[in-house]
């Protein structure tokens, strides 16, 4: 378990920036910048109560760092900014670490594996992702990486290709086994597939999930499953496999969550397959940003005023909105995780912090009340 006192330590290192942060109606856009956290502290919440849970594997933390800012998502980032936000969340008390090859092409797993190669391995949970190769090239191509690496990729969803993508993150990461192994983007809003999707999702049905299974048997990972950014894959492949765990980005937010909520969730319930909630602030949407997710699906038509409701709201209860966001995020049983990136120490200081805030009830009803959350969502009070 991690103290309270790893969270100040960390809150400390962004404290002077956190103050001078301005609140979502004066919002900057720059990146890097972060929103005030606001409301009274209460005891941790970083820790889940178990690692097995119906005999799956789950992560140890209840907020981990997601690794797309590290690879360049968006801005490029020094490697001084990218290991100060590391080292920020560890003092912050994450335990979960969540990065991919496709992350600055293999940039995001080298910093990462930067930072946590010095660390105990047995105290803190990596995950990564398979389903691209990366190859070295002079004429890396055209993505929306800022910077990325040398490489060029092509997609592999077969047993032997899986195979040697866990290999190659295992030595871009410098460790000797994985925590998770997630199948990446075999998803309809990747537009390298689009309709094209079904047919890499039956190559993974034959090569990569028996494959992973097989590694899951070997001790070489503890749990795969897959992350996605839409429902269709993660359902279908709870139907021909046995995954542990998913990491769903895109579906699971403060504004948007009742899909998920209904239809998703329970499914996974049912198998004891548990869900890491990605982008919980859609992207930095949720923290002040002017982008929306990632630009692979449109903005909702109300997304401006609901999010400008829920910050008056919050504001009027005390709190912030991306606190709210990101506890309302972690607050179903079924999610064992949420994973907002970071990109300084400053933003991770601040999703740490934000999950020890104490958010009156008064809140959510409210917002259940003004029809800015769902009637049945799931709340932390009640969570």
């Amino acid at each position: 378990m991690h103290s309270r006192r790893h969270f100040l330590a960390a809150a400390a290192a962004g404290s002077a920036f956190l103050a001078s942060a301005p609140l979502l109606a004066q919002a900057s856009t720059r990146i890097g910048d972060v929103m005030p956290t606001r409301g009274k502290r209460t005891a941790s919440t970083a820790e889940a109560s178990s690692q097995v849970r119906g005999g799956r594997f789950r992560p140890s933390t209840r907020i981990g760092m997601g690794g797309a800012p590290a690879g360049n998502n968006f801005a490029a980032a020094t490697d001084a900014d990218v290991y100060a936000a590391l080292d920020a969340a560890w003092k912050g008390g994450m335990r979960l670490f969540d990065t991919s090859p496709w992350y600055g092409l293999g940039l995001s797993e080298r910093r990462f594996g930067q930072f946590l190669h010095t660390r105990p391995r047995d105290e803190y949970v990596l995950s990564t992702k398979v389903g691209r190769l990366l190859t070295a090239t002079t004429q890396p191509p055209k993505t929306n990486w800022k910077e990325p690496s040398p490489f060029a990729y092509r997609y592999d969803y077969s047993a032997a290709g899986v195979r040697r993508s866990v290999e190659d993150s295992l030595q871009r990461l410098g460790v000797s086994r994985l925590d998770i192994v997630l199948v990446h983007d075999l998803s309809p809003d990747n537009g390298d597939m689009r309709e094209r999707w079904t047919e890499y999702f039956d190559e993974a049905a034959k090569g990569a999930f028996p494959e992973l299974t097989k590694m899951r048997d070997e001790g070489l990972i503890k749990s795969w499953g897959m992350g996605v950014n839409t429902p269709d894959p993660a359902l279908r492949a709870i139907e021909v496999a046995d995954p542990d765990v998913f990491l769903l980005a895109c579906q699971y937010s403060l504004i948007d969550h009742e899909n998920a909520l209904r239809t998703t969730f329970p499914a996974l319930a049912k198998r004891d397959i548990s869900v890491i909630v990605g982008s919980p602030l859609l992207a930095g949407f949720l923290a002040g940003r002017d982008r929306y997710l990632y630009g692979s699906q449109p903005k909702p038509a109300d997304a401006d005023a609901k999010r400008e409701k829920l910050s008056k709201l919050a504001s009027e209860h005390g709190i912030d909105l991306r606190t709210a966001a990101l506890q309302f995020a972690a607050a179903p049983e079924v999610v064992s995780a949420i994973v907002p990136g970071s990109r300084n120490a400053a933003q991770s200081a601040a999703n740490a912090e934000s999950m020890q805030v104490a958010i009156p009830a008064a809140f959510w009803a409210a917002a259940k009340r003004e029809r800015l959350i769902a009637e049945d969502a799931l709340v932390p009070a009640s969570a």
